[in-house]
């Protein structure tokens, strides 16, 4: 491999922001050019949410990823790849040379064909849900709304709604698919979820296809249904889902299918040139979530600083949580089987007080759950899954916290997980860095998360944290600190 002085990177979100930081801890002298077209510095996508709602400012999302001696510039696009003189042109005229490229062009909000709705121009009170700018532009239109409607009942469209209720607007949740987060979720655990929300202020219909967006002087009014029906609107939140962002990559002859085509070591048809996060296709995935993304930035950075020329990106397992108040909701792996002879399903589902939870086990190993409404096994259920580990004999300790077999409690008590067990996956985090952070003085589930960054990636990971320092504040007789 030849060898690497300059790296640029193109994109300055969370998964750009990480790749310059795992290079720069790899490679002192590596010169790192990182373009990022948002003004901002690089910020956690995951809490814009929270933003929304009013329980975090904007400056609490920041990410504390600056790698130092690092030459960043935000508010600058890079609008051509010329592979053939290794260079990239940037929309003030400036022309920079690399010896590796990496695309962290993330991905940009799918408006759909709907008549009213100009990507180029939407009109006001319309704002999609993907940038820090978008979050500000919703809450300026909701400052004088009093109805919102939400179009999607993804992972987004359900952040934002509860968001805009918290602020005490009405909202309705507009789909066009039978049930909720359809990717993640079946059938019943969208019903139960849908009662939830309504019980939030939040309401849902779904089958709902959203056939033309009403506007008076350019502002919207109203959206109107297939089969005529008109839902009020002063607000509207388009949240259908997202697309990679590769018009760069084909411009340069890269290739292109879903997202942009990626190797094992995240190369592109030109060795050259890396591709990770949100625009990335590996092994015909996008995957489209942090913890993924990180993971591709260490792998890119070992290969590109020569740190371990042979690593490898062997796909990610991923959990989704939602991140809404009021909702506590884990999904991961295929939840859509049912019971057939290779497949075990257990269930328990109660609709008055929020609760659906299902586990899938192949082969004695978890492939799939939903836990929604009271999950305190969420922590032994995602190990197991990130683990592929064992589930217990007595299975209903997937399910219930009280009923806990030999093996459950193998992989829920601290003291029986290895060191070397990595239990934030967005951050590397393993257990002997949460360990080694409590002995150095942190005494408290935030000051650890401060300390190693556990937690602030998806957050998955909190449950699991938050019983390794209780764990150690019991067995530490020393102190009595707090662990919430």
């Amino acid at each position: 491999m030849t060898a690497v002085n300059r790296v640029v990177v193109v994109g300055y979100g969370m998964a750009g922001a990480r790749l310059a930081r795992e290079l720069r801890a790899r490679a002192r002298d590596l010169r790192i050019i990182v373009f990022g077209a948002e003004r901002y510095p690089a910020y956690n996508r995951v809490l814009l949410s929270s933003v929304l709602a009013g329980k975090a400012d904007e400056g609490d999302i920041a990410l504390a990823e600056h790698a130092s001696r690092v030459e960043l510039r935000t508010g600058v696009a890079v609008t051509a790849i010329d592979p053939a003189d290794r260079t990239v042109t940037t929309d003030d005229g400036t022309v920079t040379r690399y010896d590796a490229l990496v695309l962290a062009t993330g991905s940009r909000a799918w408006i759909p064909p709907v008549d009213g709705l100009d990507p180029a121009a939407l009109p006001e009170g319309v704002a999609v849900f993907r940038t820090l700018e978008d979050c500000r532009r919703i809450l300026r239109a909701a400052e004088g709304a009093r109805r919102a409607v939400v179009l999607g009942g993804g992972l987004l469209g359900l952040e934002a709604a509860r968001g805009l209720a918290l602020r005490g607007l009405r909202v309705e949740v507009l789909h066009a698919m039978g049930h909720l987060m359809e990717r993640q979720l079946d059938p019943g655990a969208s019903r139960v979820l849908t009662r939830t929300l309504c019980g939030l202020g939040v309401s849902v219909r779904l089958n709902a296809l959203t056939e033309a967006v009403l506007c008076d002087q350019g502002r919207v009014r109203a959206v109107r249904l297939a089969g005529g029906e008109v839902v009020e609107a002063d607000l509207l939140v388009v949240a259908c889902g997202v697309r990679p962002e590769t018009a760069l990559a084909e411009a340069a002859g890269l290739k292109v299918d879903r997202g942009v085509v990626v190797d094992d070591q995240l190369r592109t048809c030109d060795p050259a040139i890396y591709a990770i996060g949100d625009c990335a296709e590996h092994d015909g995935t996008v995957y489209g979530l942090v913890a993924p993304a990180w993971e591709q930035a260490r792998v890119v950075a070992d290969v590109i600083t020569g740190a371990d020329p042979r690593a490898r990106y062997a796909g990610s397992r991923v959990v989704t949580r939602l991140k809404a108040t009021g909702v506590d909701l884990a999904a991961m792996g295929d939840t859509q089987v049912e019971e057939d002879e290779e497949h075990e399903v257990l269930q328990f589902v109660d609709p008055t007080r929020g609760t659906y939870k299902k586990v899938i086990i192949r082969d004695d190993r978890l492939v799939g759950a939903i836990l929604l409404g009271e999950n305190a096994t969420v922590g032994t259920v995602t190990q197991l899954f990130d683990r592929s580990a064992p589930v217990p004999v007595d299975r209903r300790a997937l399910l219930f916290a009280d009923l806990r077999g030999q093996a459950a409690r193998t992989v829920e008590s601290p003291v029986q997980i290895p060191d070397r067990t990595t239990i934030c996956q967005c951050n590397s985090v393993t257990k002997s860095a949460i360990t080694k952070s409590w002995l150095a003085g942190a005494r408290s589930v935030e000051d650890v998360i401060k300390d190693t960054r556990a937690t602030t990636g998806c957050g998955g990971c909190r449950d699991t944290v938050e019983g390794i320092v209780e764990w150690l504040a019991a067995s530490d007789p020393q102190t009595t600190g707090s662990c919430a």
